[in-house]
Parts: C-alpha cells; structure tokens; sequence
C-alpha cells in the first residue's frame, strides 16, 4: 500500500467547478455556534445549492472529543468546556492563537480518496510553514504535521523530539468534507496541558511563535490560501 507521502496530492476540482468561497471571521467564533454553521454549509454543497467553502476562524479556549478519544486523555476535564465533536481523532484543543481551518469539499467533484485527501490537508500545512522556512513533517504512524527539535533532549528510546505544530481532525457526509486542520500560530501552549494531545503522550506541542517566527495571523492566512490553491484550486473571498 502506498504511504500517504507518495500518494497523488493533486485534489483539483474537475474543469468548470466554481471557485472555493474563502471566508475569514474576526474575534472568536463559539464552538457549537461554528458546527451548526458547517452543518449548514455541508448540507447545502451536497445538495448542490452551495459552492465549496474553506472558512479561517480561532475558537474561545475549549477541548474537543474525537470518535476515537480515550476519556483518561481528558486530564483536567473542568479547566476549559469540553465538547464532542463527529470528527475523527482523539482529544484536541482550541483557542486564540491558533488557526482552525474548517473546510468543506465536494470530493465527489475531486477525487473520493480519504487518505489522499488527508494527505493533501498535510501537505497545505507543509507547503504553507514551507514559505515561512520551517520545515513541517508528516509521519506516517501518527496524523498532523511535525517540527523535530535538535535543540531538545531526544526521547529515551534515542530518537530526535518532535512536536506537533497543527493538528487534523476531519468528516465525509456524502463525500463532502467538514471539520479540517488547526494550525498553533501563537496560542497558550499551556492550555494544552489538561489534555493527552490527540492520544499522543510522547511529543509535545509547539506553534511558529514556540519556534521563533513572530508572524502575524493574516500573514498566515496569505501563505494558507496560496498553497490552499496550489493543491485544492481557485478561491473567491467571500464579502
């Protein structure tokens, strides 16, 4: 079976689709007030009634719950709100600072590739810190981009530390694409303490500021959207 680094990574839309609709929201976005939302937007692009829509947003602090999350990985369970959610993954955290990508595909108008696809949200990730240089990893054990940290003691079994600097969390409901990828700009990389981290207990986490890139957050935004077309296709911003 190939890995997720050799698939393809092309998810173009076939010739004709209309350009992804490209929205970014101001202030903090309440968590169940930005699933209703998707729900919406999921529904109508399914039904045809909708174009393809990446939306940017950041969260007030809150952990999430996965399908697959262990409850033993929730270790301060009263610190910030905790809300299940029907992506796939393990714990999560989000807040200010960080980045949440939530996009939602027709991949029936692309390719009906899970792991294609997830390889391509990795790969956006990659190329976007890419033209930052820094340089993000994929692993093929573990889901998310990765930074390895030199300058850290190695792991007791010798390997190099690595931390994750986005994670990735994703649904298909009629092959069309909900949830997405959250990328630690500058958040409280503290708050992600109360959590085991997407099950994974033997690397920590990091985001650019961590890293010494004191980059701004629609600098982000910029680097996110043109490796978003290189990948996905065109984007129209929304008013």
């Amino acid at each position: 079976m190939l890995t997720r680094t050799d698939l393809d990574l092309s998810m173009l839309p076939k010739p004709g689709s209309p350009p992804v609709r490209w929205r970014i929201s101001d202030g903090l976005v309440p968590y169940q007030e930005a699933v209703a939302e998707m729900e919406q937007e999921v529904a109508a692009i399914a039904d045809g009634r909708a174009d393809e829509l990446v939306w940017l947003l950041e969260h007030p602090p809150l952990y999430t719950a996965g399908t697959s999350a262990n409850s033993a990985d929730l270790i301060e369970p009263d610190r910030f709100p905790v809300f299940s959610t029907g992506r796939g993954g393990e714990y999560t955290y989000h807040g200010p600072g960080q980045r949440v990508a939530y996009v939602m595909l027709d991949l029936k108008r692309r390719r009906q590739d899970v792991r294609a696809y997830v390889a391509a949200l990795e790969e956006l990730v990659i190329r976007t810190l890419d033209m930052m240089n820094v340089r993000g990893e994929r692993r093929e054990d573990r889901v998310g981009v990765w930074i390895r940290r030199p300058e850290k003691p190695r792991l007791p079994d010798g390997s190099m530390t690595e931390d994750k600097v986005a994670a990735l969390g994703i649904r298909l409901r009629r092959w069309v694409s909900f949830h997405g990828l959250s990328l630690n700009v500058d958040p409280d990389l503290s708050h992600f303490s109360g959590i085991v981290p997407c099950g994974i207990s033997a690397y920590g986490v990091t985001s650019l500021v961590d890293l010494g890139l004191p980059v701004m957050m629609a600098d982000v935004d910029m680097r996110l959207r043109e490796a978003f077309g290189e990948i996905f296709g065109q984007t129209i911003s929304e008013p």
